[in-house]
């Protein structure tokens, strides 16, 4: 008869597939980085390419034209990225409101309707805005005219003003729902005892979520907001690409959308990865940073 497993082997063996797939995915890529150090040339051998050393690092600051386009490009990331953050309370709030609804099916319907934008391609939300915003048969710009608002119709889509604040409010409207599922796991996760002796208390319905869903929810929104500084940089490009036009580049182009711009679009794939391996460094260094920070403030550590 066969030894039945450990419980700790049992564990390593269900966690192993995941240890393989980030090993793969993100892990084995960085052997990538060697193209940082190198003038690449597409189709050849990664050793037939000249070893340029930091020729490529230097070129980040070679000129002030190129110094002028990297601050742009990390004003608009972090201007956005402040923003997102600065709007990581509202999931929260929305967790705390759905689950004071009274009726389940209500909560069940909005907890749907909230969380389906999350599984919408930013090319899906890119074309529903366009329909509601263009120029020719745009919802809005119809309706405007119509009432007398504008004489004529305005071209949304290519204006830069508060196009950080527009994006913010699309990536609020499409990840709210799904941000607030942890927050719900986080309230039906505190001790239903203590609701009850706050009821007892003669603490209403307010003061419970004042008193109790509140703080409790306190670690969790603390433990998400600290990761989100610490991947402040790294803001994705999806949305920024779909949304990217002449007019707006100045202003929408952040660092990931910079280092396919680079790489994929210039073919600088040795500077591209020069980028890439700044944007992981600072991360990295704002992660252990803020995981200090934690540990001596809230006496928590991250990791």
């Amino acid at each position: 008869m066969k030894k039945a497993l450990s419980t700790p082997n049992k564990l390593l063996l269900m966690v192993s597939p995941f240890v393989v797939f980030a090993f793969v995915f993100h892990y084995l890529p960085l052997a990538g980085w060697y193209f940082a150090f190198v003038d690449y040339q597409p189709g050849s051998s990664p050793t037939e390419m000249p070893f340029v050393g930091l020729k490529w690092f230097r070129a980040l600051i070679s000129s002030q034209e190129q110094v002028h386009t990297i601050l742009r490009v990390l004003a608009n990331t972090l201007g956005m990225s402040f923003l997102g953050i600065a709007s990581s309370i509202l999931p929260l709030i929305f967790a705390i409101f759905l689950y004071e609804l009274r009726s389940s099916k209500l909560r069940r319907f909005v907890q749907t309707v909230s969380t389906a934008p999350n599984f919408v391609s930013w090319v899906l939300v890119y074309a529903l805005v366009f329909a509601f915003l263009s120029v020719d048969n745009g919802v809005v710009n119809n309706v405007l005219t119509r009432m007398g608002v504008i004489s004529a119709p305005i071209n949304f889509l290519i204006s830069s003003d508060h196009l950080w604040i527009k994006m913010t409010l699309l990536g609020i409207w499409k990840g709210l729902g799904w941000s607030a599922i942890m927050y719900l796991a986080a309230i039906n996760g505190i001790d239903q005892e203590q609701y009850e002796a706050a009821a007892i208390d003669g603490a209403g319905r307010f003061k419970q979520t004042l008193h109790v869903t509140v703080p409790g929810l306190m670690p969790t929104f603390f433990v998400l907001l600290l990761l989100a500084i610490a991947n402040i940089i790294n803001t994705g490009m999806d949305q920024y690409f779909v949304f990217s036009n002449a007019m707006t580049a100045d202003s929408i182009e952040v660092l990931d959308l910079y280092t396919y711009n680079t790489g994929i679009v210039s073919g600088n794939f040795s500077f591209a990865t020069v980028v890439s391996i700044l944007k992981t460094v600072v991360s990295l260094a704002l992660l252990f940073s803020v995981n200090r920070i934690s540990k001596s403030v809230r006496g928590e550590s991250i990791f």
